[in-house]
């Protein structure tokens, strides 16, 4: 069986490294973590020209008509250049969460316009430190207005669509919908959070009878959220392999230029021993990501548990990746001058954004054995 792209997605990927090379170093990154801007625009905007931003849109609704592999290539140079955009909140929660469950009035309406990059959309899940579930969703949707309050919502304070999780009535998991909600409407009030990386904005939006619309039939939101969330962390696992990589790369490099007694620190045990570490973690979140990436391309019935294994593959390695680069680097990696700091930023910011690793842990668990006991 062959788990390799094809020449064409590697074309791509091979566009979008030398673009982000050009467009997106990280001293772009720094610039940004440095000023009041929530991203760069220029980056976002040569992502939008190129057409990624329509990447797995039908051509119908003014997409290119590709699929999940080419956003899991794009996904994978995003995260090595941590480049500072709303792409994923926009194109892998947004986009994908209308394409698959939106009406077709709701798609006609949204879809043309996030393909082509004049709007940014988010998906809006949780509403405080709790990991949402449908017994603690209370935002509330009734009569075509909504009411509560989400936090943090990725890229929430430039966003100009969001897909809600709301409470439409009921019990359980019967209770939840997926609303969409135009975010420059009336009711609708944010603030932008302080988090680990300012580089990947983050919001608190406040909705007070904002006008909504149900996608589909209310009560199914619950499991349609899960496809997205699933979609989600494999396309999040991908990022987080190519900041691996970009981690391991920024180790390597530093231990082969930096003498200590005379000798290249790389030459010490110590030191290759990190870097054989950080190299297996990231060769085994890949392997998963891989197997993620098939599922997510074919709707394979093993998506839940290949998406919850390369989400907690994926963070593991990049969190790893970035702490012992940051360690090989020694003092000067702590610095603000260096750029280790960049990944282990974006790696603690991604293990936590759609779901921490103790509740993808526990999704994992729940959906094998209820594959074993069919």
């Amino acid at each position: 069986m062959n788990f390799d792209f094809s020449d064409d997605q590697k074309m791509l990927k091979d566009q979008v490294r030398k673009f982000l090379s050009d467009k997106s170093p990280l001293s772009v990154t720094r610039k940004v973590l440095e000023s009041d801007q929530p991203y760069e625009k220029a980056v976002w905007k040569g992502l939008v020209d190129m057409g990624l931003t329509g990447t797995a849109i039908p051509e119908a609704y003014g997409g290119l008509g590709l699929g999940a592999l080419e956003l899991c290539v794009i996904a994978e140079e995003l995260g090595r250049a941590v480049a500072a955009t709303p792409f994923s909140s926009s194109v892998y929660l947004a986009s994908e969460a209308i394409k698959l469950f939106g009406t077709e009035k709701q798609k006609e309406t949204w879809l043309p316009k996030l393909a082509e990059g004049s709007i940014i959309g988010t998906l809006a899940v949780s509403e405080g430190l709790n990991a949402a579930s449908p017994r603690n969703t209370t935002t509330s949707f009734a009569n075509g207005k909504i009411n509560g309050t989400k936090r943090p919502v990725p890229d929430g304070d430039v966003a100009d669509v969001a897909v809600v999780v709301v409470n439409s009535g009921g019990t359980g998991e019967q209770a939840i919908s997926l609303a969409i909600v135009d975010l420059k409407g009336a009711g609708i009030t944010r603030e932008v959070l302080r988090t680990i990386d300012p580089t990947r904005s983050q919001a608190t939006i406040t909705f007070k009878d904002a006008a909504a619309e149900l996608m589909g039939p209310a009560g199914q939101g619950w499991g349609q959220l899960q496809r997205v969330l699933d979609g989600a962390a494999v396309l999040f696992a991908f990022e987080q392999v190519g900041g691996s990589e970009a981690a391991i790369e920024m180790a390597r490099d530093y231990s082969l230029e930096r003498y200590a007694f005379g000798r290249q620190i790389g030459s010490y045990q110590a030191i290759k021993h990190k870097l054989a570490d950080m190299y297996v973690k990231k060769e085994l979140a890949k392997s998963n990501a891989y197997f993620g990436a098939m599922m997510l391309n074919d709707e394979g019935s093993e998506l839940p548990e290949a998406a919850a294994a390369s989400r907690l593959a994926g963070n593991d390695a990049y969190v790893f990746a970035a702490q012992e680069s940051l360690q090989t680097h020694g003092g000067i990696g702590y610095t603000w001058e260096a750029d280790t700091q960049f990944h282990y930023r974006r790696a603690k910011l991604l293990s936590l954004t759609v779901g921490s690793s103790a509740q993808w842990k526990e999704k994992l668990a729940t959906r094998l054995e209820a594959k074993n006991a069919a």
